[in-house]
């Protein structure tokens, strides 16, 4: 900064001052116009590229990053161009700091920025997830993000002033420790909560399957899941006790296997015991939401003779799995009385000998 000071003195025939001046102008606009050059390749490539996505998500972080670009860009340049004035020499530690701060704070915002962005996008994305609880998680989810980010910033900021973290480390550490003892069972529901947030388990309206509890979610709060059991109460079940247990979900279910025995008397005819097989294919494959898998006559029993048959309901609605199922028994009881089959049931022949 000198040399271009004393040249423009040599050149110029100009007095210190006046050299100062004009060569902390010239600074300013090297750097803004460096910066703006910077930018504006960047914004030309990078809209190009975000213009060609179909998510909106990065158009969003593209403007807002834009406007703190620009921001970063002045900072800079009135730092540099600050740097040739003698007259602000004896404050030069003091600018550096008040620069340093600017910077890194700058820094902290935007990255709390994009994080808040990149949350907002999500959560429209998964909005089912909790419901009208949604917005208090996310807001959550930002104000512990904006903490941790700040106090990242603050500890570099601490760095960058030459000062030893290891008492602030060993506070924050000690201090952490404290509030999670204090509050685990809290934190463990409320870390918990997120879970279920972001891997999404199940969303509101999914009807679950918890231990021993089975019913639909009603709403995800920050501590606690409410279910509506299919006995009429409402289940308060902690987020913990979610996550680290076993959750069956019907939401993603498709169809459901069914597998059953049907016995017949011993006195049936061999005759009909071989169109047993071929009624029962006829009719599963004959009725809707059902897909037949197999039948075959496996097992002499105590009373009866066993046929084994699967299928599949081919829908996740419950009722519908049990009106299937209904009229596919109807049927097999019909062609059963029409062909003269009996079904068996547990008998005991006495023969009596005289």
């Amino acid at each position: 900064m000198a040399s271009l000071t004393e040249t423009l003195q040599q050149v110029l025939s100009l007095n210190s001052g006046y050299a100062e001046i004009i060569a902390s102008i010239i600074i300013f606009a090297v750097v803004v116009l460096a910066g703006w050059g910077a930018y504006i390749i960047f914004n030309k490539y990078f809209c190009k590229w975000t213009k060609k996505t179909e998510t909106t998500l990065d158009d969003d972080v593209l403007a807002a990053v834009k406007i703190i670009i620009i921001i970063m860009i002045v900072i800079f340049g009135i730092e540099y161009a600050l740097q040739p004035l003698s007259f602000l020499q004896p404050f030069s530690t003091t600018l550096t700091a008040i620069f340093t701060i600017l910077e890194i704070f700058l820094g902290a915002f935007a990255v709390t920025r994009v994080s808040n962005i990149i949350a907002d996008w999500y959560a429209i994305r998964t909005a089912l997830i909790a419901g009208k609880n949604s917005r208090h998680l996310l807001f959550i989810l930002k104000k512990v993000i904006q903490i941790v980010v700040y106090i990242f910033a603050f500890l570099l900021l601490l760095y960058a002033f030459n000062y030893d973290l290891t008492g602030a480390v060993v506070g924050l550490g000690v201090g952490g420790i404290a509030i999670a003892f204090a509050l685990q069972s809290t934190l463990s529901d409320f870390f918990s909560a997120f879970s279920i947030y972001f891997d999404r388990p199940f969303e509101i309206g999914d009807f679950i399957v918890v231990s021993e509890y089975s019913g639909t979610v009603n709403s995800i709060g920050v501590k606690s899941t409410r279910l509506k059991l299919l006995s009429g109460e409402e289940l308060i079940i902690s987020n913990k006790e979610l996550t680290s247990s076993s959750v069956r979900n019907f939401r993603k279910l498709e169809k459901r296997r069914l597998e059953f025995n049907i016995g017949v008397t011993y006195d049936t005819p061999t005759q009909k015991l071989k169109k047993i097989p071929q009624i029962i294919t006829n009719i599963i494959k004959n009725m809707d939401f059902a897909e037949f898998e197999r039948v075959h006559f496996t097992e002499f029993g105590d009373f009866s003779l066993k046929f084994l048959i699967s299928y599949y309901v081919t829908t996740g609605d419950y009722a519908t799995y049990l009106e299937t199922q209904q009229r596919i028994n109807f049927a097999i009881r019909e062609a059963f009385e029409q062909e003269g089959i009996e079904m068996a049931f547990p008998t005991n022949t006495i023969y009596v000998k005289k």
